[in-house]
């Protein structure tokens, strides 16, 4: 699941050090605030985008990018709903990756996001996927577009085979080693092989819980009309192994996750305030 070029992964991990450095010296007043947060009233949308903006009004003096700003944070750092869909009303299933175990020969994902040496296996949270997927198509057998990594636990676990799967899989480099696809990547990949998101209907998205937000809004970017299905939890287990540290415990992945949403945020917005670059 690497999302972004070496140099910008080797910022944010630098960065992210220091942010979970703070978060565990900060650890020890967790329980008064618990308890002090249980006694206020519930949070909603608006009053909290109320504070965030006076914050960011305070900090930057600028009413105006406060009010543009701060919706932004708001979403990408509070709102993990996620849009949901029935069983039978789906037409396909996506199954998004998460995480991977190194081998002798793939060797352990470097930290800046550098390529593998070879396969790494697909581990246990892909096998979680893969179990939830099959659980999805029980209710509703239909077409699955699913990365490798979890289309291997289908075959292999459930003997599902081409006619009902496609597997996702990784490109291999000139030298060898594996480029991991990115989550854009991905569903852009599966829309070429579909005949394109139209082709999808109604696609069931799985993937990691914390995940999944990133999913839908990148499968939506591409044209996919994307949802989980309602009747089927997804996993939100971490894997302490993974090949990949930023998905070996939820503190570091949210975090990743909030960059990575900002990320694509910035890249969407600069688009639109400069078309032609």
């Amino acid at each position: 699941m690497s999302e972004f070029p070496n140099s910008n992964r080797r910022k944010f991990l630098a960065i992210g050090t220091a942010l979970a450095a703070g978060t565990l010296l900060s650890g020890c007043n967790d329980n008064d605030q618990q308890q002090e947060m249980s006694n206020q009233e519930p949070i909603n949308d608006s009053n909290l985008l109320t504070q965030i903006e006076a914050k960011m009004n305070l900090q930057l003096g600028d009413t105006k990018l406060a009010s543009i700003v701060s919706p932004i944070i708001l979403d990408c750092c509070f709102n993990w709903e996620l849009p949901q869909i029935k069983a039978n009303q789906i037409n396909s299933i996506i199954g998004y990756a998460f995480g991977n175990r190194p081998n002798e020969q793939s060797g352990n994902t470097s930290s800046n996001g550098g390529n593998q040496a070879a396969m790494p296996d697909p581990g246990p949270m892909n096998e979680t996927l893969a179990d939830t997927i099959y659980s999805i198509y029980k209710l509703k057998p239909v077409k699955i577009y699913a990365q490798w990594e979890i289309a291997r636990f289908l075959t292999s676990k459930y003997h599902l085979e081409k006619d009902v799967l496609t597997s996702i899989e990784p490109i291999i480099a000139s030298d060898g080693t594996i480029i991991y696809l990115s989550t854009d990547d991905v569903a852009n990949t599966i829309i070429k092989i579909s005949g394109g998101a139209s082709a999808l209907g109604n696609a069931a998205i799985v993937g990691h819980r914390d995940h999944a937000k990133r999913c839908i809004l990148t499968s939506q970017l591409r044209g996919i009309q994307a949802a989980v299905v309602q009747e089927v939890p997804l996993p939100m287990i971490y894997d302490e192994q993974s090949g990949q540290p930023w998905t070996r415990s939820r503190d570091l992945y949210l975090i990743h996750d909030i960059y990575a949403q900002l990320y694509t945020k910035t890249i969407l917005l600069t688009k639109q305030a400069y078309p032609q670059g």
